[in-house]
């Protein structure tokens, strides 16, 4: 389903398709943009590394990450996770990232839009966006700071980036992102990765102000909860989700929300202000006309369903180390 006409919106690769990202090709009739080429898998949850369907998965997702960036004039960076931007170093077990070669098939002859790499950023990404420049970033055509800009293609496509924006709750240690907006002859698409909810009112506003009839936002984290977040954050970001619902038609949830098993049943509300006034909400996956395939949340089930072979058993007690040198036998 889609109210847009003028633009394509085309989910690669996000948790309801089984990995962490939230990967997107927009079309318009002058551009193709692939948002946030970035992929990857948590390392480490219930006690698990990941099952070997999480492994075939990612493998699968980076082949239609690649193949999608031979299609695209220009690739975005809303900041520097590694779900949401490709590193240039040779990891097995989080990115599936063979060296340099992955980022280069993603990032070669592209207009890259990125996060500023000075301004509005926090130690551990300042450091990620100084190794994208040197490494993957060296093989794009250029690199242009996106935080606040304005870009026009063709006759009627013009993209703005916002300001940058916390990563969830205002101050948050997890630093900013920016969020992208589409339009093209009238119509709007809005990309708010890791906004969680948003959980800032004041991002809530940006996405007002822009009026998106489209919007694909990050929700909030709620396998977080009572950890790195507290929960009085988490009903900040549903309820200020909820007032988002309300007023954009189409809303793509995603991403943090996801990773918990819990999500339909937490934002449950949500989608009943949705429905009160005629609005849709669909995860990335449904949107693609897929079903939804969280495999991160299932992770113990899978292991209890379909137990791995000898080979990975062993391969799972090798460290960390050891598991990003080395592929899992699958």
């Amino acid at each position: 389903m889609s109210v847009l006409r003028k633009i394509k919106v085309k989910p690669i690769a996000a948790e309801s398709f089984g990995v962490r990202s939230m990967c997107t090709v927009v079309q318009t009739p002058d551009v193709i943009l692939l948002l946030d080429a970035g992929v990857s898998l948590c390392p480490y949850r219930f006690n698990l590394p990941p099952h070997p369907t999480e492994f075939k998965m990612i493998i699968n997702l980076r082949k239609k990450i690649a193949e999608a960036a031979e299609k695209t004039e220009a690739v975005t960076i809303s900041h520097y996770h590694f779900d949401h931007h490709t590193p240039s170093y040779e990891d097995w077990l989080v990115n599936w990232t063979e060296g340099g070669e992955t980022a280069r098939q993603i990032y070669e002859g592209k207009r890259v839009f990125l996060k500023n790499p000075r301004e509005k950023i926090n130690p551990s990404q300042r450091h990620r966006a100084w190794l994208f420049q040197k490494t993957g970033g060296k093989h794009a055509r250029t690199l242009e700071k996106a935080d606040g800009q304005v870009f026009r293609f063709g006759k009627d496509t013009i993209v703005r980036f916002s300001e940058p924006v916390t990563h969830g709750p205002e101050g948050a240690h997890l630093g900013w992102v920016i969020m992208a907006e589409v339009e093209c002859d009238g119509e709007k698409f809005m990309f708010a990765p890791d906004v969680q909810g948003p959980m800032s009112t004041h991002v809530l506003e940006l996405i007002f102000t822009s009026k998106p009839q489209v919007a694909m936002v990050g929700g909030p984290p709620f396998y977080l909860g009572g950890l790195k977040v507290e929960e009085t954050q988490l009903q900040r970001g549903l309820l200020n989700l909820g007032r988002l619902v309300k007023v954009v038609p189409l809303t793509i949830l995603d991403h943090h929300a996801l990773r918990d098993s819990s999500w339909q049943d937490r934002t449950k509300q949500v989608y009943q202000e949705a429905a009160s006034v005629g609005h849709k909400i669909m995860t990335a996956a449904e949107y693609a006309g897929e079903a939804n395939l969280p495999l991160e949340s299932r992770r113990t089930k899978l292991y209890i369903d379909d137990p791995p072979s000898k080979e990975f058993e062993r391969w799972m007690h090798e460290g960390l180390r050891n598991q990003k040198c080395s592929k899992p036998p699958l």
